[in-house]
């Protein structure tokens, strides 16, 4: 994360947090990690932040470039809302 800021890094590893927590169950957990975001504006870099940097760990994976996986991930985005249900 060169050239974040701690406290950019702070808010990303709580976004972070708040996924993980997520995943395993621990709704309780993602929102009180949720709710320690010190605004909207806060929380809303901090998930900005952590989806750059996963895209961006993506992209080093693949070998893809970044307007690639965009595309593919907004297909995937319509794929999703198409198949549910109305």
């Amino acid at each position: 994360m060169t050239g974040y800021t701690p406290e950019a890094a702070e808010i990303v590893q709580r976004a972070a947090g708040v996924i993980a927590a997520k995943h395993r169950g621990d709704l309780a957990g993602a929102e009180e990690l949720m709710s320690a975001f010190g605004s909207e504006q806060s929380r809303t870099l901090g998930f900005y932040l952590l989806a750059d940097l996963a895209l961006g760990l993506v992209k080093a994976q693949s070998r893809q470039s970044m307007d690639d996986l965009v595309r593919e991930l907004s297909l995937l985005l319509a794929n999703t809302v198409q198949s549910q249900p109305a």
